[in-house]
């Protein structure tokens, strides 16, 4: 991804250096706790065609490794093994194969629901009507895993932080598309609320400044680099960046 599209959601693309170029990628998560299996988010349609690669682009995803029922069956699981899915937006990169999963829970916000036009008994809504530290509206979905809310890429935006052995992993979307924005405090492209993504994005610095936090992004190989190194971020000391070949 080119450094306006990584950077310029805040001050404008145009503010921004479009020959420094980020790895790109997409990738999903999955939580297994013993007794339930949670997905966030469920990848790209499968029958999306594959983007070309192109210079003109302000982000290029790369070729498709595997898609992803492919790849989740590769795991060891089947479809009836998810029990719920925690969809942090609407967007169809993350909401694409929710279809492939009836019986599991879909947990979304009120928003991105009707975006979706979701209903039905396996859809449920989140109040959050919890607190997560310094997160103001958060739901807990089972212990140790929350979906809080956090407007701004849309206005149903929602990340999932996950505590493991004093380890907190923050599953984000796209709050930022690459490591690189999360450290130097810039805000990735905006789809509908700019005001609400600052917001986001400093509750975020704030809340991995005061606890050991493992960054997972969706758009970027560094999110899967992080979960296998159990990578805490330093805001304070970024690490160098690793630049696509």
């Amino acid at each position: 991804m080119k450094q306006p599209f990584a950077f310029g959601g805040e001050e404008g693309i145009e503010n921004f250096d479009a020959s420094i170029r980020y790895r790109a990628s997409i990738n999903n998560y999955l939580i297994d706790t013993g007794d339930e299996v949670i997905l966030v988010d469920t990848g790209i349609p499968s029958d999306f065609p594959d983007p070309e690669a192109d210079d003109s682009v302000m982000i290029y995803n790369g070729e498709r490794i595997s898609d992803y029922m492919t790849a989740f069956e590769k795991l060891g699981y089947k479809k009836e093994d998810v029990t719920k899915i925690l969809l942090t937006h609407k967007h169809p990169d993350h909401s694409g194969e929710l279809k492939q999963f009836p019986n599991a829970k879909v947990y979304l916000s009120k928003t991105e629901a009707e975006a979706l036009d979701l209903n039905g008994d396996n859809i449920v809504t989140v109040d959050y009507d919890d607190e997560y530290y310094n997160f103001s509206n958060a739901q807990k979905i089972i212990d140790d895993v929350y979906l809080i809310e956090a407007i701004g890429h849309t206005n149903g935006n929602s990340i999932v932080i996950v505590k493991d052995d004093d380890i907190f992993y923050m599953i984000h979307g796209d709050v930022t598309y690459t490591d690189e924005a999360l450290y130097e405090n810039k805000l990735s492209i905006v789809f509908e609320n700019i005001e609400k993504a600052r917001e986001t994005l400093d509750n975020i610095r704030e809340f991995i400044m005061n606890h050991p936090t493992v960054y997972l992004s969706t758009h970027t190989p560094l999110g899967p680099e992080n979960l296998e190194n159990k990578y805490i971020m330093d805001l304070e000391n970024p690490p160098e960046s690793i630049y696509p070949e």
